[in-house]
């Protein structure tokens, strides 16, 4: 029943990141679950005839088993960092698989509720806060439309490098931009300057 409940909960968990099409989805996180709950029937009835024995070892050994798998689905580019809350809903399902194999139900349920409110009902309701970095290149008409340019956005630029081709001032720039506004808004600005065309944006 418990290895059951477990696998339940990991599939209503994981069933919400195969909507989002994350990279950890339904069987990743049934597995986690499902094997976090058997390490746990393990350590409270595998070794009844043991005259030592630890049972709180086996569930630090899952924890650290749990940080290395969520390791290895975060991913860092130039500018962000991915997988963190897939990594996360991974951990804490296994918490959760853990729990319903120590036969803590009604705990096991509650946090698996609190995770679906956190993942989906949070993310869809939240606003995004703080900023992002864009790396872009423009091309320039002349100095002056350039300095304009480069002007308009204050002290948000990160990283600067100039260049010349084909009679073209050439610009590498790195900006900080608020999240809660979209790509759109910012290459609407660059293209509404004068004198600048853009070149790449990311």
């Amino acid at each position: 029943m418990r290895l059951m409940g477990a696998a339940l909960i990991g599939a209503t968990i994981g069933y919400e990141r195969e909507l989002r099409a994350k990279g950890a989805g339904l069987r990743t996180h049934v597995l986690v679950a499902v094997g976090s709950c058997l390490f746990m029937l393990i350590s409270q009835f595998g070794f009844e005839g043991a005259e030592r024995f630890d049972a709180a070892r086996v569930a630090a050994g899952v924890v650290g088993g749990l940080g290395f798998l969520g390791g290895g689905i975060i991913m860092k580019t130039k500018n962000h960092v991915s997988g963190l809350t897939t990594a996360a809903g991974l951990w804490v399902t296994g918490a959760i698989g853990m729990a319903m194999g120590s036969g803590m139900y009604e705990m096991s349920v509650l946090c698996t509720i609190v995770i679906l409110i956190c993942m989906e009902a949070l993310s869809f309701y939240s606003i995004k806060l703080g900023q992002q970095e864009v790396n872009m290149t423009v091309s320039a008409d002349d100095e002056e439309s350039l300095q304009n340019f480069v002007r308009s956005f204050e002290n948000k630029i990160k990283h600067f490098s100039i260049s010349n081709r084909d009679n073209r001032l050439v610009a590498e720039m790195s900006v900080m931009f608020p999240k809660k506004h979209s790509g759109m808004e910012l290459m609407r600005k660059i293209i509404d300057a004068p004198g600048i065309e853009l070149i790449s944006m990311e």
